[in-house]
């Protein structure tokens, strides 16, 4: 099981690098950290061990979110911006499933789909 995430900078009109994105579980009653990193130069992050070799994060069904530091990216490229944080919570109802969460970001305004 697979989860990602490629990020467009609209206003730009070039991949969004450097966006901190975040991954949660929803776990009972309160969320709970998977993986955090942030978008690459391609405007892409995914699920992945981390350099210390820890294996992946196993995904299991359930409510999961992505959070997108829009507010972060913005100040860094001194662009006035309406969102400081983007979230998207999602469903996962089968082991196995890829999960592809692309955004499509600007200043004022984002779109988000499943992508494939």
């Amino acid at each position: 099981m697979t989860v990602s995430t490629h990020v467009l900078d609209t206003g730009a009109g070039t991949p969004a690098a450097g966006v901190p994105v975040r991954l949660d579980h929803y776990d009972a009653d309160s969320w709970r950290l998977v993986q955090e990193g942030e978008t690459d130069e391609n405007g892409r992050w995914e699920l992945a061990s981390p350099p210390d070799s820890e294996p992946v994060p196993e995904i299991v069904p359930g409510t999961y979110r992505l959070r997108f530091g829009s507010g972060r990216y913005f100040a860094a490229r001194d662009v006035r911006s309406y969102y400081p944080e983007i979230t998207v919570i999602f469903l996962v109802t089968a082991a196995g499933e890829r999960h592809h969460v692309p955004l499509a970001l600007g200043p004022y305004g984002y779109t988000t789909y499943r992508g494939s």
